[in-house]
């Protein structure tokens, strides 16, 4: 069953930016935060944002900050990545996590519910 779907990932070039979504069309964000992760080939698995269920919290990768951004819109019960200046190692798909609280951090053994994920690629 799916709980979160991603949706927004495409082929882009590399200085173009992109905006992701994670709708939540069985209602699963439940006061819960949500998150956004991300894997390339070959790699683990890696904490991109977390945002929590008011919005009033946000979190990044540390080496993302200045280019991405998580919102949210409870109402219409999605969660926005945007992310500017891409890169190609940006190349990954990305997936969309609900938190088990009002506040995840960045490990995913916080979160419950995960998307299939939407695949980013970036050309140089």
């Amino acid at each position: 069953q799916v709980n979160v779907v991603e949706s927004g990932g495409g082929l882009v070039q590399a200085g173009d930016s992109l905006r992701l979504s994670c709708a939540d069309p069985r209602r699963t964000f439940n006061n819960n935060a949500v998150g956004w992760f991300r894997q390339a080939p070959g790699k683990e698995r890696e904490f991109v944002a977390a945002i929590s269920w008011r919005g009033d919290s946000t979190n990044y990768q540390d080496s993302l900050k200045g280019r991405v951004t998580i919102s949210r819109d409870n109402a219409a019960s999605t969660v926005y990545l945007q992310m500017t200046s891409l890169k190609p190692e940006d190349t990954a798909v990305y997936y969309c996590a609900v938190g088990r609280s009002s506040y995840s951090g960045s490990n995913p053994s916080s979160y419950r519910y995960w998307g299939q994920g939407t695949q980013v690629t970036v050309s140089s």
